[in-house]
């Protein structure tokens, strides 16, 4: 009697604790940072639907997942260029401890970002792999540890162009605010960048985002006693301990991203944000999902007065994403604030 007893409170107790959490869920302001907008309604009707379980369109947690571009969909890149871009001109051309040994390839790619910063000339044809050579060879040998506290240091610096923020600080609040939304409805996000992988586990940190959900540019690794002896004919010691060479495997970007999803997530995204063309084909295999309901969301840079943006250029890309299916979110009119209010645009200093 005693035991039925104590299992009919336990199921009460789990019965009202449910409830309590669902309603928790529904008052919780999540959207502090936003407008209300077309594309928020969307994000909020669509997880309303497929975290129903009354819902034809209800998604197993297990079968929630979310794919994220990083420069431009939630951190800033207009500084004026990716951060990555920046540090490797810091890197090439100003890091006393590397200018005077920087290869030649090395320092032309940083020359020509600092050409595009400063005075605004355009970056070579297919600049992306010339960039993701370059880097691969201005880091190696650093070990993981190295390189993880010098892509912080360098985060630490003030952001060009803005006051009251560094570098690492410069995340849109709004999608931060998607993030806790998104984690506490029970999906699982993922960070699918073209920049390197070690560089977007550093900034992504303080937002909570775990290293294995972490996809990016990658070059290949080793060991230090390692040499030419390939991985598989190699065994590590424990006084081991893994740097970076200088032999890319990939750049993440358009289709390899689609292709790194299917590797190493291994299950098609139900939800995908992106901010340019390079995300195009993520958001397309996202939208392919056959099982479930889906949704993309474009962020466009069309705020020419809290942030660094080319608002025309903005605009027409907005026309082009909706013609593709997507969510636009104007940073514009659908951030309430960007990086927060303590934080002013002013002009770039060189």
């Amino acid at each position: 009697m005693l035991v039925a007893c104590l299992l009919v409170c336990n199921l009460v107790m789990t019965s009202c604790c449910s409830t309590n959490n669902v309603e928790s869920l529904a008052k919780k302001n999540y959207f502090t940072s936003w407008n209300e907008c077309d594309a928020l309604s969307a994000l909020k009707l669509y997880v309303e639907d497929v975290t129903n379980p009354k819902s034809a369109n209800f998604i197993k947690e297990e079968d929630r997942i979310a794919t994220f571009d990083m420069d431009g969909t939630f951190m800033g890149e207009l500084y004026p260029t990716y951060f990555e871009y920046n540090m490797l001109e810091y890197r090439a051309l100003d890091d006393p401890t590397y200018r005077d040994k920087a290869p030649e390839d090395v320092r032309e790619a940083a020359q020509h970002i600092r050409d595009f910063v400063r005075k605004g000339k355009a970056l070579p044809s297919g600049f992306d792999m010339i960039h993701a050579y370059a880097a691969a060879k201005a880091y190696a040998g650093m070990t993981l540890a190295e390189f993880d506290t010098y892509v912080k240091n360098y985060a630490n610096q003030p952001a060009n162009g803005f006051t009251g923020m560094t570098h690492g600080q410069a995340i849109y609040l709004p999608m931060r605010e998607v993030f806790e939304y998104l984690k506490d409805n029970g999906f699982t996000y993922y960070v699918v960048s073209g920049s390197d992988r070690f560089i977007c586990r550093a900034l992504a940190e303080p937002i909570g985002i775990a290293p294995n959900r972490i996809i990016g540019m990658d070059v290949k690794l080793k060991s230090t006693k390692q040499g030419d002896t390939p991985g598989v004919n190699f065994t590590m010691g424990k006084e081991d301990y893994l740097i970076r060479t200088d032999e890319l495997i990939i750049k993440n970007l358009k289709t390899n991203k689609v292709l790194q999803i299917a590797q190493e997530i291994g299950k098609v995204p139900v939800l995908s944000f992106g901010n340019s063309g390079g995300d195009a084909a993520m958001h397309n295999y996202c939208l392919s999902n056959k099982k479930h309901r889906t949704a993309a969301f474009m962020l466009i840079a069309d705020d020419d007065e809290r942030d660094h943006a080319n608002r025309e250029k903005a605009l027409k890309l907005a026309v082009q994403w909706r013609d593709a299916g997507y969510h636009v979110i104007s940073m514009k009119d659908d951030f309430r604030t960007i990086y927060g209010n303590n934080v002013k645009k002013v002009d770039f200093t060189f």
